[in-house]
Formats: structure tokens, sequence, C-alpha cells
């Protein structure tokens, strides 16, 4: 019996046993590794969902009794998600569509002559939503260690000038990996007046997340990364940011009250709190979805799924570090402390190609290309900044042609051992033999060819 599975089962997910077809026309079930992008849903909150279904109702406005059970079940989703990142008093939670979506409603309301800093190692959606008009925006370079991070941002901070001033920061790469030092980085940014927002998405999933113990000003994150299905996310924190400025969307929802004046103008009062940016009819059942996933992982114990993940992680890493052709991708090092993301290439392969053996071949999935954090995939490999590239797609090469992309397995609490086995034998075997198919680009993808 293996060391992870003497300390928890994996949990049940979706699609946990689906069947795929191979190129060769067998079928296998499938390995899905591919959790940084979106986890499967849980199982449990799948019948959480199904449950509630037939009750479904409008929020906030009905009288009637669906109506009044879904508003209840709503703002209950909320409270969940606060106790879930342990939040202040004070602090308030506002669902949004993903965590892209959070952290643009956030640059929305920023003071006008807010300066943000962030790494240049972020996610495309924490490195670009400030980029817009008010805001300035200074990227720092890639640190190769936590000390060095610190440092970094200690001395941009002592250089900037005064004013309001935010710190973005992912708390798990989702390229690597690799976690950052936040309650470091966020008491270094506090020191010099400037707040800070965590980017959880790939965090979440993973690890508990104390807004209270980290400090950090706002947390956001996405239930697609949190084994909830797509279309919700968490952006929750400080108010006053929130509350003092225009609304996200302007509709109902986010308006107390609306009057026409005597020149024909409307004149709008807004609401404070999560409503405010909560405007039109809310996501009653993602967000239900979110909640139902937070009280799942919680039930299921953070320390116990954390354990289980580092022994899977280990697992991965010797059977890699066994394979020299097999090169892992690290910013702080071999030892740094990681979830479970990992993103390598492998000598004499195009990464579209090996991604595309993986699963034609061997039924399993996993992602390749640049994860949407360019700039910190060019870093590792040693490429230009400038080098373009589609968001999550590889650069149109074919199987032999040098490509500035890598291979990224991701997995987490729902993944059995048996699926990284397999992941690492198909691995070993095409290292070793080649792929047994031939393969073609097809609108830059790299595909089998099964018109021989």
């Amino acid at each position: 019996m293996s060391v992870a599975t003497e300390l928890c089962a994996p949990l049940a997910v979706l699609g946990h046993d689906v069947q795929v077809p191979l190129v060769s026309g067998e079928k296998v079930e499938y390995a899905a590794l591919d959790y940084a992008a979106s986890s499967p849903a849980l199982q449990r909150v799948w019948d959480d969902v199904a449950a509630y279904a037939p009750y479904y109702g409008s929020v906030h406005r009905g009288a009637g009794y669906l109506s009044q059970l879904s508003t209840d079940l709503f703002e209950q989703s909320r409270r969940t998600v606060e106790d879930f990142l342990d939040l202040r008093e004070g602090d308030q939670v506002v669902f949004t569509r993903a965590t892209t979506d959070s952290l643009n409603l956030l640059a929305g309301v920023l003071p006008e002559g807010t300066r943000v800093f962030a790494f240049e190692t972020e996610h495309h959606a924490s490195l670009l939503p400030w980029r817009r008009a008010g805001l300035t925006v200074s990227y720092l370079r890639a640190p190769r260690s936590h000390a060095e991070a610190v440092a970094r941002l200690a001395e941009a901070l002592a250089a900037a000038p005064e004013g309001p001033k935010l710190f973005c920061v992912t708390g798990a790469s989702n390229v690597t990996g690799e976690l950052w030092p936040v309650a470091e980085l966020t008491e270094t940014a506090h020191r010099y007046g400037t707040r800070v927002v965590l980017d959880a998405a790939q965090l979440a999933p993973h690890h508990r997340v104390s807004v209270r113990e980290s400090g950090v000003d706002w947390v956001a994150f996405s239930g697609h990364k949190l084994y909830a299905p797509f279309g919700a996310g968490v952006l929750a924190g400080r108010a006053d940011w929130l509350d003092a400025a225009e609304p996200y969307l302007a509709g109902g929802g986010a308006s107390r009250t609306v009057a026409r004046e005597a020149d024909g103008s409307v004149a709008v009062e807004w609401h404070s709190g999560p409503a405010r940016h909560e405007a039109g009819s809310p996501n009653v059942i993602g967000a239900y979805a979110v909640a139902s996933a937070c009280r799942a992982l919680t039930e299921a114990g953070f320390d116990a799924l954390e354990a289980r993940e580092q022994a899977l992680i280990a697992r991965l890493k010797a059977g890699l570090a066994a394979i020299p052709e097999v090169k892992v991708l690290s910013l702080f090092g071999d030892d740094a402390a990681r979830v479970g993301v990992l993103s390598f290439v492998v000598q004499g392969w195009n990464s579209s190609h090996f991604s595309a053996a993986l699963s034609a071949e061997y039924g399993i999935g996993v992602r390749d290309g640049l994860f949407c954090a360019h700039p910190l995939v060019r870093t590792l490999l040693g490429g230009e900044d400038a080098a373009p590239s589609e968001c999550g797609a590889p650069e149109p090469s074919l199987p032999g042609e040098r490509s500035l992309n890598a291979i990224r397995v991701s997995f987490g609490a729902g993944t059995p051992e048996e699926h990284l086995d397999r992941f690492l034998a198909a691995v070993r075997e095409l290292v070793t033999d080649g792929a047994a198919w031939s393969y073609r680009n097809e609108g830059g993808r790299c595909v089998a060819d099964t018109r021989r």
C-alpha cells in the first residue's frame, strides 16, 4: 500500500471513470491531469446543485417561496465563503465570474492615480487588468528566491511617490506550482503603505487560505479551479475602495433608488456592500456551487489533503528526475515548496507534439503552451519576452522543431495515484521509443495524423 493511499483516498469527482478513444481505436479511462486549467467538479458539489435545482428562483426581488429560498441560499453561500477565507470583520464577498473578472473589478475601483506593482511572473489575469487610464503599473523582474522577491518589492515601493498603491501577487504559480512568500510580501507592502491583492486561483484548491493570518487586503479565486462547475468566482476583502467606487456594472441590483430629475436626467443612489458590484440577476447556482466546494474541502480537512498531495508531488518529481531528457521548470529551485502543478520540457521534443502523443496514444490530458503566463515561461525557457504566442496555445511548430512552450501536468484532491503512474510510464515510453503514430500541424496545434 502506498503512503498516499494510507493518508487518504482521492475525493470523488465527476468524470473519474470516463472512457476516451485512443488513436489506435481502443478506449481507456481518461487521466485528467490538467487541474490547473479547470479541475473536475466534486461529486458532492454536483449533488448539492442538483438537489437545489428544482427550487430555483429569482433572488432579492421575489416574494414567493422559491425566491425567498434562493435568496437565503445565495446569501448563506456568501457566509460560507467568508468562513472559508477567514475574513476579518467588515470584509465583504463579491461574487464574480472568475479570478480574471475579480481582478478586473478591483482594477476598476482603484482610486485615481493608484500605482500598481506586480512581478512579471504573474498569470495574465493578474498581470494585465491594471493597464488602464488613471493607473500606473510597474512590472518587477522575476526573482529567483523568496528573499529576492521581498527585497525587490521593498526597493520598488521605497522609490515610489506618495499616493495609493497596490501590490498584486499570486499564491501559487500556475506554471511551476511554486508557493510565493505571501505573508512576508504583504508585511513589506504594508510597511510602505501599499495594499495587497492575492491571486489565489491556484492556491485555494490546495491550501487553506486565511485573509486574517496572511494580512492581504483582498483575495480572488475561481470556482472552476476549486472543484465547482464553470461560471463563478470571488473577490473578497476590504470594503472601503469597493464602496467608494462606481459600480462595476450599472443596472438593477446595484441601484438602491433611481429617479427622474427636473432637467430630464436620471439620479441614482447606489447600494453599498456586495450588491454594489453584483448588478443584474446573480449566478445563484454558481455561488452555491462555490460554497459547496468550500464546505467539501473544509470537511475533508486541508491537512489530510495537503499531505496526500505532497506525497504525489514527491512521487512525480522522483519519476521525472529518473528521466535525463526531462527538465522540470523552476523559479525558486528544485526544493521549493509547491502545489500539484509542474511544468517541464523534453529534450528533442516539441512540447505540443509530446502532449498530443500523451493524449492520442495514452488517454492522458495535460496542457502545453505558455499557460497565459508568457513572460514567466519565456524567462524559464530562456526565450525572448516579446516572442508572439496565443494565450494557452503553442507556437505553430511541427514535431521536432524547437518551440518556446512547455508541458504542464497538474492534479489535486480527485487524482488517483494510478493516473500519475500511467503518466510517468507514458513519458518514459515516449522518450525511449518515440511516438507510435505520426503527427501533423493543424491550425497551430499538433494532432495525430489519422489520414494514413
